[in-house]
């Protein structure tokens, strides 16, 4: 990714610094307030008590939050006021050249600090640039009412710096219906975010090409085998990898019904105005360990939807939250409660958006994995999947 331009970029961290009143910045006050008090009680003190020479801290201070240009002139400034304030005692009170000298050298080795600091925050923007770059290639924005679906996702980094994790999702529109995929990578790091990046890409694909649900999935477990190869080849020892995910498809024509797989993942729940119905858990394993069974593949399982229903899917940092007592979060009975006191809240952006507030609450906001929220149902726009939205 290429680096902001000078003016974006330094518009961006004077964004992000403090004291700033309707987009105007006071870094500048506190060191100014601080060097005219120290003037002040030097001022009004005796001749054997002075602190003048505390002036060298005042550049510290305005290295710690204002820009290099603002440190620099904070320094010069506190030279000034030093020699007026300094001169106007009698010669034998006065601090003289030595204590002159160590604040013009506090000044330097101020804005010295300061140019650091700067450069570490444009590097720290810099990143942070490149991880929503990141997170936004994995986890593409979807538009609302692709593939005919109604929908509505978060997803919670354990690492808020990092932004990204090993959580996906997706929807893709085809000719046959519109796929769903969620899922979770085993383990944690950009390693995670490699394997979740190689799944996507083939469900987005197989997902618009082939016609069969089945044929899908085992094109994402043969993706998944052929990444956990590439890896040990390369002598990683991430070799073993593996991916709990829910695969679903809406099939066209048939707007009451939803085929399900489920790979080792938590099945969806179906949240509607009536209450909460759990499916069944699946009978497959994660992605990558699908040559441990002799079935190879789940089966695919086809659900009824009734009116209004939404497929709640959430990857374990819902499941596994935890409270002060260790308790996880009872994700399913939260949820009829929900519903039970207010239908609407199963309304994807409505469900997702209670969710994870009640988990963050639940856990603190310490969320030990990477969290996705994501619900999706059959909208009332017509299908998008040939033609103008063949994402």
């Amino acid at each position: 990714m290429d680096r902001l331009p000078g003016g974006a970029e330094e518009n961006e961290l004077t964004r992000h610094r403090p004291l700033r009143v309707r987009g105007r910045s006071l870094a500048w006050v506190p060191p100014v307030l601080l060097l005219t008090l120290i003037a002040l009680i030097d001022w009004n003190t005796t001749g054997e008590f002075r602190i003048i020479s505390w002036i060298v801290l005042v550049p510290g201070i305005a290295a710690a939050i204002c820009g290099v240009l603002g440190t620099a002139v904070i320094a010069v400034l506190s030279l000034c006021v030093y020699f007026l304030v300094d001169n106007a005692w009698p010669g034998q009170y006065q601090a003289g050249w030595p204590d002159f000298v160590l604040v013009a050298l506090g000044g330097i080795l101020a804005c010295l600090a300061c140019a650091v600091r700067v450069r570490g925050e444009r590097r720290m923007l810099h990143m942070r640039d490149i991880a929503e770059t990141t997170r936004r290639t994995v986890l593409r924005p979807i538009p609302p009412g692709l593939g005919g679906l109604d929908h509505a996702a978060v997803y919670l980094a354990a690492d808020s710096e990092a932004r990204v994790g090993g959580d996906f999702y997706d929807i893709q529109p085809s000719p046959h219906g519109t796929r769903v995929l969620l899922g979770d990578v085993q383990g944690k790091g950009l390693a995670a975010v490699e394997a979740a990046a190689a799944l996507l890409g083939t469900f987005r694909e197989a997902g618009y090409h082939e016609k069969d649900l089945a044929t899908v999935a085992a094109r994402l477990e043969l993706r998944m085998l052929r990444h956990r190869g590439h890896t040990a080849a390369l002598g990683r020892e991430d070799g073993d990898r593996f991916a709990t995910a829910v695969l679903l498809d809406f099939p066209r024509g048939e707007p009451d019904v939803v085929d399900v797989m489920v790979f080792g993942h938590d099945p969806p729940l179906l949240v509607g105005p009536d209450g909460v119905r759990p499916l069944a858990p699946g009978d497959g394993l994660p992605l990558g360990l699908g040559e441990l069974t002799r079935d190879g593949l789940p089966s695919v399982r086809r659900v009824r939807l009734g009116p209004g229903e939404t497929l709640l899917l959430t990857t374990d940092g819902v499941t596994e939250a935890r409270d002060a007592e260790g308790r996880f979060y009872p994700l399913t009975t939260e949820v009829a409660g929900a519903v039970a006191a207010d239908p609407r809240a199963a309304e994807p952006r409505r469900l997702v958006a209670w969710v994870r507030d009640r988990t963050l609450r639940h856990c603190r906001g310490r969320l030990a994995d990477d969290t996705t929220v994501f619900a999706v149902r059959r909208g009332d726009e017509p299908f998008l999947g040939e033609g103008r939205l063949q994402s």
